[in-house]
Protein backbone atom coordinates (compact mmCIF):
# COMPACT_ATOMS: atom_id res chain seq x y z
CA UNK A 1 0.00 0.00 0.00
CA UNK A 2 1.13 3.54 -0.73
CA UNK A 3 2.69 5.10 2.39
CA UNK A 4 0.12 7.92 2.28
CA UNK A 5 -2.89 6.19 0.72
CA UNK A 6 -6.18 7.87 1.64
CA UNK A 7 -4.59 11.18 2.58
CA UNK A 8 -6.84 13.12 0.21
CA UNK A 9 -10.00 11.73 1.79
CA UNK A 10 -8.76 12.55 5.27
CA UNK A 11 -7.90 16.09 4.15
CA UNK A 12 -11.54 16.55 3.15
CA UNK A 13 -12.64 15.11 6.50
CA UNK A 14 -10.40 17.50 8.48
CA UNK A 15 -11.64 20.47 6.43
CA UNK A 16 -15.23 19.35 6.98
CA UNK A 17 -14.77 19.10 10.74
CA UNK A 18 -12.94 22.44 11.01
CA UNK A 19 -15.09 24.35 8.53
CA UNK A 20 -15.97 26.89 11.24
CA UNK A 21 -12.92 26.92 13.51
CA UNK A 22 -10.21 27.29 10.84
CA UNK A 23 -11.75 30.31 9.02
CA UNK A 24 -12.51 31.93 12.38
CA UNK A 25 -8.90 31.64 13.57
CA UNK A 26 -7.49 32.79 10.23
CA UNK A 27 -9.82 35.81 10.01
CA UNK A 28 -9.22 36.81 13.63
CA UNK A 29 -5.43 36.65 13.44
CA UNK A 30 -5.32 38.38 10.03
CA UNK A 31 -7.32 41.27 11.42
CA UNK A 32 -4.91 42.00 14.28
CA UNK A 33 -2.01 43.53 12.25
CA UNK A 34 -4.54 45.61 10.30
CA UNK A 35 -5.93 46.89 13.59
CA UNK A 36 -2.38 47.83 14.60
CA UNK A 37 -1.99 49.86 11.41
CA UNK A 38 -5.14 51.85 12.12
CA UNK A 39 -4.26 52.29 15.79
CA UNK A 40 -0.72 53.55 15.14
CA UNK A 41 -1.89 55.81 12.30
CA UNK A 42 -4.54 57.35 14.52
CA UNK A 43 -2.45 57.71 17.67
CA UNK A 44 0.87 58.64 15.99
CA UNK A 45 0.06 60.20 12.60
CA UNK A 46 3.45 61.84 11.98
CA UNK A 47 6.99 60.53 11.73
CA UNK A 48 7.96 62.67 14.72
CA UNK A 49 5.21 61.16 16.86
CA UNK A 50 6.24 57.65 15.87
CA UNK A 51 9.86 58.45 16.66
CA UNK A 52 8.79 59.60 20.12
CA UNK A 53 6.86 56.35 20.58
CA UNK A 54 9.92 54.41 19.46
CA UNK A 55 12.10 56.17 22.02
CA UNK A 56 9.44 55.49 24.63
CA UNK A 57 9.23 51.77 23.99
CA UNK A 58 12.59 50.55 22.73
CA UNK A 59 14.22 50.37 26.17
CA UNK A 60 11.22 48.97 28.04
CA UNK A 61 12.19 45.40 28.89
CA UNK A 62 8.62 44.31 29.55
CA UNK A 63 7.71 45.16 25.95
CA UNK A 64 10.82 43.40 24.65
CA UNK A 65 9.91 40.17 26.44
CA UNK A 66 6.34 40.19 25.08
CA UNK A 67 6.81 41.58 21.57
CA UNK A 68 10.52 41.30 20.71
CA UNK A 69 13.11 43.82 19.58
CA UNK A 70 11.88 47.12 18.11
CA UNK A 71 14.15 47.90 15.15
CA UNK A 72 12.90 51.31 14.03
CA UNK A 73 10.18 53.94 14.10
CA UNK A 74 8.53 53.47 10.69
CA UNK A 75 4.89 52.42 10.62
CA UNK A 76 5.77 49.00 9.23
CA UNK A 77 8.43 48.36 11.89
CA UNK A 78 6.03 49.34 14.68
CA UNK A 79 3.29 47.07 13.31
CA UNK A 80 5.75 44.20 12.88
CA UNK A 81 7.01 44.64 16.43
CA UNK A 82 3.54 44.68 17.95
CA UNK A 83 2.71 41.57 15.92
CA UNK A 84 5.34 39.60 17.85
CA UNK A 85 2.64 38.21 20.12
CA UNK A 86 0.56 37.32 17.06
CA UNK A 87 3.35 34.93 16.04
CA UNK A 88 2.90 33.21 19.40
CA UNK A 89 -0.85 32.89 18.77
CA UNK A 90 -0.30 31.34 15.32
CA UNK A 91 2.17 28.84 16.77
CA UNK A 92 -0.30 27.88 19.53
CA UNK A 93 -3.12 27.49 17.02
CA UNK A 94 -1.05 25.21 14.77
CA UNK A 95 0.24 23.12 17.67
CA UNK A 96 -3.20 22.46 19.16
CA UNK A 97 -4.78 21.76 15.76
CA UNK A 98 -2.29 19.00 14.95
CA UNK A 99 -2.66 17.36 18.37
CA UNK A 100 -6.45 17.53 18.17
CA UNK A 101 -6.58 15.73 14.82
CA UNK A 102 -3.94 13.11 15.68
CA UNK A 103 -3.50 12.15 19.33
CA UNK A 104 -7.03 13.16 20.37
CA UNK A 105 -8.55 11.09 17.54
CA UNK A 106 -6.36 8.13 18.47
CA UNK A 107 -7.18 8.42 22.17
CA UNK A 108 -10.92 8.47 21.41
CA UNK A 109 -10.65 5.31 19.29
CA UNK A 110 -11.76 6.95 16.04
CA UNK A 111 -8.32 6.63 14.50
CA UNK A 112 -8.49 2.85 14.83
CA UNK A 113 -11.88 2.71 13.11
CA UNK A 114 -10.69 4.88 10.24
CA UNK A 115 -7.45 2.93 10.01
CA UNK A 116 -9.38 -0.29 9.46
CA UNK A 117 -10.26 1.01 5.98
CA UNK A 118 -7.90 1.33 3.01
CA UNK A 119 -5.73 3.99 4.65
CA UNK A 120 -2.01 3.99 5.27
CA UNK A 121 -0.59 4.34 8.77
CA UNK A 122 0.61 7.91 8.21
CA UNK A 123 -2.37 9.25 6.25
CA UNK A 124 -3.92 11.00 9.24
CA UNK A 125 -0.67 12.72 10.20
CA UNK A 126 -0.04 13.77 6.60
CA UNK A 127 -3.58 15.10 6.16
CA UNK A 128 -3.44 17.04 9.42
CA UNK A 129 -0.09 18.62 8.59
CA UNK A 130 -1.20 19.54 5.07
CA UNK A 131 -4.39 21.21 6.33
CA UNK A 132 -2.69 23.00 9.24
CA UNK A 133 0.29 24.23 7.23
CA UNK A 134 -2.06 25.20 4.41
CA UNK A 135 -4.19 27.19 6.84
CA UNK A 136 -1.21 29.10 8.26
CA UNK A 137 0.03 29.73 4.70
CA UNK A 138 -3.36 31.22 3.82
CA UNK A 139 -3.16 33.23 7.05
CA UNK A 140 0.30 34.56 6.18
CA UNK A 141 -0.58 35.49 2.58
CA UNK A 142 -3.88 37.09 3.63
CA UNK A 143 -2.09 39.12 6.33
CA UNK A 144 0.49 40.29 3.79
CA UNK A 145 -2.18 41.31 1.26
CA UNK A 146 -4.17 43.13 3.94
CA UNK A 147 -1.10 45.11 5.04
CA UNK A 148 -0.18 45.93 1.44
CA UNK A 149 -3.73 47.18 1.06
CA UNK A 150 -3.09 49.52 4.00
CA UNK A 151 -0.20 51.11 2.09
CA UNK A 152 2.72 49.29 3.74
CA UNK A 153 5.70 48.11 1.63
CA UNK A 154 5.10 44.80 -0.16
CA UNK A 155 8.40 43.15 0.79
CA UNK A 156 8.01 43.87 4.50
CA UNK A 157 4.36 42.81 4.48
CA UNK A 158 5.24 39.53 2.79
CA UNK A 159 8.07 38.92 5.28
CA UNK A 160 5.73 39.53 8.21
CA UNK A 161 3.08 37.20 6.79
CA UNK A 162 5.60 34.48 6.02
CA UNK A 163 6.96 34.88 9.54
CA UNK A 164 3.52 33.90 10.83
CA UNK A 165 3.47 30.96 8.42
CA UNK A 166 6.99 29.88 9.39
CA UNK A 167 6.22 29.79 13.11
CA UNK A 168 2.94 27.97 12.48
CA UNK A 169 4.52 25.30 10.31
CA UNK A 170 7.38 24.66 12.74
CA UNK A 171 5.04 24.25 15.70
CA UNK A 172 2.67 22.12 13.62
CA UNK A 173 5.64 19.80 13.09
CA UNK A 174 6.44 19.98 16.83
CA UNK A 175 2.83 18.96 17.48
CA UNK A 176 3.33 15.97 15.17
CA UNK A 177 6.26 14.89 17.36
CA UNK A 178 4.59 15.46 20.74
CA UNK A 179 1.52 13.52 19.55
CA UNK A 180 3.73 10.42 19.37
CA UNK A 181 5.13 10.74 22.89
CA UNK A 182 2.17 10.22 25.22
CA UNK A 183 -0.95 8.09 25.31
CA UNK A 184 -3.22 11.05 26.06
CA UNK A 185 -3.96 14.30 24.26
CA UNK A 186 -3.59 16.21 27.54
CA UNK A 187 0.00 15.09 27.96
CA UNK A 188 0.81 15.92 24.33
CA UNK A 189 -0.68 19.39 24.74
CA UNK A 190 1.26 19.93 27.97
CA UNK A 191 4.56 19.00 26.32
CA UNK A 192 3.86 21.12 23.24
CA UNK A 193 2.77 24.18 25.21
CA UNK A 194 5.82 23.81 27.46
CA UNK A 195 8.04 23.85 24.36
CA UNK A 196 6.21 26.95 23.12
CA UNK A 197 6.61 28.64 26.52
CA UNK A 198 10.32 27.82 26.55
CA UNK A 199 10.61 29.26 23.04
CA UNK A 200 9.02 32.52 24.21
CA UNK A 201 11.35 32.71 27.21
CA UNK A 202 14.45 32.00 25.12
CA UNK A 203 13.45 34.63 22.58
CA UNK A 204 12.90 37.17 25.36
CA UNK A 205 16.22 36.41 27.06
CA UNK A 206 18.08 36.68 23.78
CA UNK A 207 16.38 39.93 22.81
CA UNK A 208 17.11 41.59 26.15
CA UNK A 209 20.72 40.43 25.95
CA UNK A 210 21.00 41.86 22.44
CA UNK A 211 19.59 45.21 23.57
CA UNK A 212 21.89 45.46 26.57
CA UNK A 213 24.96 44.62 24.48
CA UNK A 214 25.98 41.67 26.64
CA UNK A 215 24.83 38.22 27.64
CA UNK A 216 23.65 35.24 25.61
CA UNK A 217 21.99 37.03 22.68
CA UNK A 218 22.47 33.88 20.60
CA UNK A 219 19.77 31.96 22.52
CA UNK A 220 17.04 33.68 20.49
CA UNK A 221 18.28 31.64 17.51
CA UNK A 222 17.29 28.46 19.33
CA UNK A 223 13.59 29.21 18.94
CA UNK A 224 11.29 29.49 15.89
CA UNK A 225 9.82 32.64 17.46
CA UNK A 226 13.29 34.15 17.25
CA UNK A 227 13.57 33.12 13.59
CA UNK A 228 10.31 34.92 12.75
CA UNK A 229 11.66 38.05 14.43
CA UNK A 230 15.04 37.68 12.66
CA UNK A 231 13.28 37.99 9.27
CA UNK A 232 13.26 41.74 10.09
CA UNK A 233 10.14 42.81 8.16
CA UNK A 234 10.30 46.41 6.91
CA UNK A 235 13.92 46.77 8.07
CA UNK A 236 16.11 44.78 5.68
CA UNK A 237 14.40 41.43 5.16
CA UNK A 238 16.54 38.31 5.53
CA UNK A 239 14.84 35.72 3.35
CA UNK A 240 17.39 32.97 3.95
CA UNK A 241 15.85 32.33 7.38
CA UNK A 242 12.87 30.76 5.60
CA UNK A 243 15.20 28.00 4.38
CA UNK A 244 16.34 27.39 7.97
CA UNK A 245 12.73 27.01 9.07
CA UNK A 246 11.90 24.73 6.14
CA UNK A 247 14.78 22.45 7.11
CA UNK A 248 13.54 22.33 10.70
CA UNK A 249 10.00 21.47 9.56
CA UNK A 250 11.24 18.62 7.37
CA UNK A 251 13.46 17.25 10.15
CA UNK A 252 10.64 17.36 12.71
CA UNK A 253 8.17 15.68 10.36
CA UNK A 254 10.66 12.91 9.62
CA UNK A 255 11.14 12.48 13.37
CA UNK A 256 7.37 12.35 13.94
CA UNK A 257 6.91 9.71 11.24
CA UNK A 258 9.82 7.65 12.61
CA UNK A 259 8.35 7.74 16.13
CA UNK A 260 4.93 6.80 14.78
CA UNK A 261 6.41 3.70 13.13
CA UNK A 262 7.98 2.57 16.41
CA UNK A 263 4.88 2.56 18.59
CA UNK A 264 1.60 0.67 18.68
CA UNK A 265 -1.65 2.33 17.76
CA UNK A 266 -3.09 3.91 20.90
CA UNK A 267 0.27 3.82 22.71
CA UNK A 268 2.97 6.44 23.09
CA UNK A 269 6.73 6.49 23.30
CA UNK A 270 6.29 7.25 27.02
CA UNK A 271 4.33 4.30 28.36
CA UNK A 272 1.52 5.01 30.81
CA UNK A 273 1.95 3.54 34.27
CA UNK A 274 -0.50 0.72 35.01
CA UNK A 275 -2.94 1.35 37.81
CA UNK A 276 -4.50 -1.16 40.21
CA UNK A 277 -7.08 -3.55 38.85
CA UNK A 278 -9.77 -2.29 41.27
CA UNK A 279 -10.38 1.20 42.61
CA UNK A 280 -9.66 1.81 46.26
CA UNK A 281 -12.04 3.43 48.75
CA UNK A 282 -10.55 6.84 48.00
CA UNK A 283 -12.17 6.71 44.53
CA UNK A 284 -15.65 5.96 45.80
CA UNK A 285 -17.21 9.30 44.82
CA UNK A 286 -17.32 11.60 41.75
CA UNK A 287 -15.39 14.25 43.72
CA UNK A 288 -12.58 11.77 44.48
CA UNK A 289 -12.43 10.73 40.82
CA UNK A 290 -12.33 14.36 39.70
CA UNK A 291 -9.46 15.00 42.11
CA UNK A 292 -7.60 12.01 40.69
CA UNK A 293 -8.00 13.36 37.16
CA UNK A 294 -7.13 16.99 37.96
CA UNK A 295 -4.44 16.57 40.60
CA UNK A 296 -1.45 16.03 38.27
CA UNK A 297 -1.97 19.12 36.08
CA UNK A 298 -3.12 21.12 39.11
CA UNK A 299 -0.04 20.37 41.21
CA UNK A 300 2.34 21.02 38.31
CA UNK A 301 0.68 24.35 37.50
CA UNK A 302 0.77 25.51 41.11
CA UNK A 303 4.44 24.54 41.39
CA UNK A 304 5.26 26.27 38.10
CA UNK A 305 3.54 29.51 39.13
CA UNK A 306 5.31 29.42 42.50
CA UNK A 307 8.70 29.11 40.77
CA UNK A 308 7.89 31.97 38.38
CA UNK A 309 6.73 34.12 41.29
CA UNK A 310 9.89 33.34 43.23
CA UNK A 311 12.11 34.32 40.29
CA UNK A 312 10.08 37.46 39.52
CA UNK A 313 10.13 38.58 43.14
CA UNK A 314 13.85 37.95 43.45
CA UNK A 315 14.56 40.01 40.30
CA UNK A 316 12.33 42.92 41.33
CA UNK A 317 15.01 44.65 43.39
CA UNK A 318 17.07 45.34 40.28
CA UNK A 319 14.12 46.43 38.14
CA UNK A 320 13.88 49.87 39.71
CA UNK A 321 17.39 50.75 38.62
CA UNK A 322 16.84 49.23 35.19
CA UNK A 323 13.62 51.15 34.57
CA UNK A 324 15.07 54.33 36.01
CA UNK A 325 17.78 54.20 33.35
CA UNK A 326 15.23 53.81 30.56
CA UNK A 327 14.41 57.51 30.36
CA UNK A 328 11.32 59.60 31.04
CA UNK A 329 9.47 58.44 27.91
CA UNK A 330 9.78 54.78 28.85
CA UNK A 331 8.63 55.49 32.39
CA UNK A 332 5.62 57.32 30.98
CA UNK A 333 4.65 54.28 28.86
CA UNK A 334 5.17 51.98 31.81
CA UNK A 335 2.89 54.16 33.96
CA UNK A 336 0.12 53.84 31.34
CA UNK A 337 0.30 50.06 31.61
CA UNK A 338 1.14 49.64 35.26
CA UNK A 339 -0.69 52.53 36.86
CA UNK A 340 0.54 54.56 39.86
CA UNK A 341 3.17 53.51 42.37
CA UNK A 342 6.90 52.98 42.24
CA UNK A 343 8.73 51.88 39.10
CA UNK A 344 8.81 48.34 40.46
CA UNK A 345 5.05 48.46 41.07
CA UNK A 346 4.50 49.71 37.51
CA UNK A 347 6.48 46.75 36.19
CA UNK A 348 4.79 44.19 38.44
CA UNK A 349 1.24 45.29 37.53
CA UNK A 350 1.51 44.24 33.83
CA UNK A 351 3.19 41.06 35.06
CA UNK A 352 0.04 40.37 37.06
CA UNK A 353 -1.99 40.79 33.85
CA UNK A 354 0.16 38.17 32.14
CA UNK A 355 -0.25 35.96 35.23
CA UNK A 356 -4.01 36.37 34.86
CA UNK A 357 -3.86 35.37 31.18
CA UNK A 358 -1.78 32.27 32.00
CA UNK A 359 -4.25 31.32 34.74
CA UNK A 360 -7.11 31.74 32.26
CA UNK A 361 -5.34 29.30 29.95
CA UNK A 362 -4.93 26.80 32.78
CA UNK A 363 -8.60 27.10 33.70
CA UNK A 364 -9.72 26.54 30.10
CA UNK A 365 -7.45 23.49 29.89
CA UNK A 366 -9.14 22.12 33.03
CA UNK A 367 -12.55 22.73 31.42
CA UNK A 368 -11.38 20.87 28.31
CA UNK A 369 -10.65 17.85 30.51
CA UNK A 370 -14.33 17.81 31.46
CA UNK A 371 -15.22 17.86 27.77
CA UNK A 372 -12.71 15.09 27.04
CA UNK A 373 -14.32 12.85 29.66
CA UNK A 374 -17.65 13.20 27.92
CA UNK A 375 -16.43 12.97 24.34
CA UNK A 376 -14.26 9.91 24.97
CA UNK A 377 -17.15 7.97 26.50
CA UNK A 378 -15.95 7.87 30.11
CA UNK A 379 -18.73 10.09 31.48
CA UNK A 380 -21.62 8.05 30.11
CA UNK A 381 -20.95 4.88 32.18
CA UNK A 382 -20.72 6.97 35.34
CA UNK A 383 -23.98 8.75 34.60
CA UNK A 384 -25.65 5.38 34.01
CA UNK A 385 -25.18 4.74 37.75
CA UNK A 386 -27.10 6.66 40.48
CA UNK A 387 -24.64 9.57 40.02
CA UNK A 388 -26.59 12.58 38.80
CA UNK A 389 -25.37 14.96 36.12
CA UNK A 390 -25.07 17.93 38.47
CA UNK A 391 -23.04 15.93 40.97
CA UNK A 392 -20.64 14.69 38.30
CA UNK A 393 -20.17 18.07 36.61
CA UNK A 394 -20.05 19.91 39.96
CA UNK A 395 -17.21 17.70 41.18
CA UNK A 396 -15.11 18.88 38.22
CA UNK A 397 -16.27 22.47 38.58
CA UNK A 398 -14.77 22.54 42.08
CA UNK A 399 -11.26 22.01 40.76
CA UNK A 400 -11.76 24.08 37.61
CA UNK A 401 -12.76 27.09 39.73
CA UNK A 402 -10.50 26.60 42.76
CA UNK A 403 -7.41 25.52 40.82
CA UNK A 404 -6.66 29.03 39.50
CA UNK A 405 -7.15 30.45 43.00
CA UNK A 406 -4.50 28.11 44.41
CA UNK A 407 -2.15 28.98 41.56
CA UNK A 408 -2.57 32.72 42.13
CA UNK A 409 -2.01 32.26 45.86
CA UNK A 410 1.18 30.31 45.16
CA UNK A 411 2.48 32.99 42.79
CA UNK A 412 1.62 35.91 45.07
CA UNK A 413 3.07 34.22 48.13
CA UNK A 414 6.33 33.26 46.42
CA UNK A 415 6.75 36.68 44.78
CA UNK A 416 5.91 38.50 48.02
CA UNK A 417 8.37 36.47 50.07
CA UNK A 418 11.20 36.93 47.55
CA UNK A 419 10.55 40.65 47.08
CA UNK A 420 10.10 41.15 50.80
CA UNK A 421 13.46 39.53 51.54
CA UNK A 422 15.07 41.93 49.04
CA UNK A 423 13.48 45.01 50.58
CA UNK A 424 13.72 43.85 54.19
CA UNK A 425 9.95 44.07 54.78
CA UNK A 426 8.46 40.62 54.17
CA UNK A 427 5.09 41.28 55.83
CA UNK A 428 4.37 44.37 53.71
CA UNK A 429 5.43 42.97 50.35
CA UNK A 430 3.78 39.60 50.96
CA UNK A 431 0.40 41.20 51.63
CA UNK A 432 0.74 43.61 48.68
CA UNK A 433 1.73 41.03 46.06
CA UNK A 434 -0.68 38.40 47.35
CA UNK A 435 -3.52 40.93 47.03
CA UNK A 436 -2.28 41.91 43.54
CA UNK A 437 -2.43 38.26 42.48
CA UNK A 438 -5.81 37.51 44.03
CA UNK A 439 -7.62 40.47 42.42
CA UNK A 440 -7.01 38.68 39.10
CA UNK A 441 -9.20 35.77 40.22
CA UNK A 442 -12.61 37.26 39.21
CA UNK A 443 -11.29 37.79 35.67
CA UNK A 444 -10.12 34.17 35.55
CA UNK A 445 -13.53 33.08 36.79
CA UNK A 446 -15.29 35.10 34.07
CA UNK A 447 -13.45 33.27 31.29
CA UNK A 448 -13.83 29.99 33.18
CA UNK A 449 -17.55 30.71 33.27
CA UNK A 450 -17.50 31.30 29.50
CA UNK A 451 -15.82 27.91 29.01
CA UNK A 452 -18.29 26.15 31.31
CA UNK A 453 -21.28 27.87 29.67
CA UNK A 454 -20.03 26.68 26.28
CA UNK A 455 -19.58 23.19 27.74
CA UNK A 456 -23.23 23.18 28.75
CA UNK A 457 -24.65 24.78 25.60
CA UNK A 458 -22.14 24.31 22.76
CA UNK A 459 -19.63 21.71 23.98
CA UNK A 460 -17.76 21.51 20.68
CA UNK A 461 -16.91 25.22 20.95
CA UNK A 462 -15.27 25.16 24.41
CA UNK A 463 -11.81 25.76 22.95
CA UNK A 464 -13.11 29.03 21.48
CA UNK A 465 -12.71 30.54 24.96
CA UNK A 466 -8.99 30.92 24.15
CA UNK A 467 -9.88 33.28 21.29
CA UNK A 468 -12.28 35.26 23.51
CA UNK A 469 -9.54 35.78 26.10
CA UNK A 470 -6.97 36.86 23.49
CA UNK A 471 -9.33 39.39 21.94
CA UNK A 472 -10.18 40.81 25.35
CA UNK A 473 -6.50 41.22 26.20
CA UNK A 474 -5.90 42.85 22.83
CA UNK A 475 -8.52 45.54 23.40
CA UNK A 476 -7.11 46.43 26.80
CA UNK A 477 -3.34 46.27 26.45
CA UNK A 478 -3.12 47.64 22.90
CA UNK A 479 -5.73 50.26 23.61
CA UNK A 480 -3.86 51.58 26.64
CA UNK A 481 -0.51 51.67 24.91
CA UNK A 482 -1.87 53.35 21.76
CA UNK A 483 -4.16 55.65 23.77
CA UNK A 484 -7.35 54.61 21.99
CA UNK A 485 -10.81 55.77 23.02
CA UNK A 486 -11.83 54.67 26.50
CA UNK A 487 -14.87 52.75 25.26
CA UNK A 488 -12.56 50.53 23.20
CA UNK A 489 -10.32 49.91 26.21
CA UNK A 490 -13.35 49.12 28.39
CA UNK A 491 -14.21 46.19 26.11
CA UNK A 492 -11.40 44.31 27.83
CA UNK A 493 -12.32 42.46 30.99
CA UNK A 494 -8.68 42.81 32.11
CA UNK A 495 -9.03 46.60 32.15
CA UNK A 496 -11.51 46.51 35.04
CA UNK A 497 -9.07 44.91 37.48
CA UNK A 498 -7.45 47.26 40.05
CA UNK A 499 -3.83 47.95 39.06
CA UNK A 500 -2.13 46.40 42.05
CA UNK A 501 0.43 46.71 43.48
CA UNK A 502 0.53 50.48 43.66
CA UNK A 503 -3.02 51.31 42.56
CA UNK A 504 -6.27 51.81 44.43
CA UNK A 505 -8.27 48.76 45.47
CA UNK A 506 -11.85 48.95 44.12
CA UNK A 507 -14.23 46.17 45.09
CA UNK A 508 -17.18 46.98 42.80
CA UNK A 509 -15.78 45.60 39.50
CA UNK A 510 -14.54 42.50 41.29
CA UNK A 511 -18.00 41.84 42.72
CA UNK A 512 -19.65 42.42 39.33
CA UNK A 513 -17.25 40.04 37.58
CA UNK A 514 -17.78 37.39 40.25
CA UNK A 515 -21.56 37.65 39.80
CA UNK A 516 -21.18 37.41 36.01
CA UNK A 517 -18.96 34.34 36.42
CA UNK A 518 -21.50 32.71 38.74
CA UNK A 519 -24.27 33.37 36.22
CA UNK A 520 -22.21 31.83 33.41
CA UNK A 521 -21.51 28.75 35.52
CA UNK A 522 -25.22 28.44 36.29
CA UNK A 523 -26.01 28.68 32.57
CA UNK A 524 -23.48 25.95 31.87
CA UNK A 525 -24.95 23.64 34.50
CA UNK A 526 -28.49 24.28 33.28
CA UNK A 527 -27.50 23.59 29.69
CA UNK A 528 -25.65 20.41 30.65
CA UNK A 529 -28.68 18.97 32.43
CA UNK A 530 -30.85 19.47 29.31
CA UNK A 531 -28.67 18.33 26.42
CA UNK A 532 -27.76 14.91 25.07
CA UNK A 533 -24.70 13.00 26.26
CA UNK A 534 -22.35 12.59 24.58
CA UNK A 535 -22.31 15.44 22.06
CA UNK A 536 -19.61 14.69 19.48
Amino acid sequence: MNAFAGTGKLIRLVLRRDRVLLPLWVALICAIPVVFVGAFTGAYPTAEARQHYYETSVHTRAFTVVYGVLNGSSLGELVSWRSGFVTFMVALFALLTVIRHTRTEEEAGRRELVGATALSRHADLAATLIVTCGAVLVLGVASALALIGQGLPAAGSLALGLGFTMAGCVFAAIGAVTAQLTTGAGGARAIGISVLGAALILRGVGDIAAQSGGGPAWVSWLTPLGWAEALRPYSGERWWILALAAGAVVALIVLGVALSERRDLGAGMFHARRGPAAAGPRLSSPLALAWRLHRGPLISRIAGLAVVGLVGGAMSASLGTLMDNSGAAAREALARLGGPGTLVDQFLAPMMTMLCLVSVGFAIQAALLLRDEERDGRAEPLLATPVRRLRWAGSHFVFILLGPALGLIAFGTAAGLAHGLNTGNVARELSRLLAAALVQLPVVWVFTGVALALFGLLPRRVAGTFAVAMVSLLFGWVGLELQLDQWVINLSVFEHVPKLPGGVMTATPLIVMTVVAAALVAVGLAGFTRRDIPTT
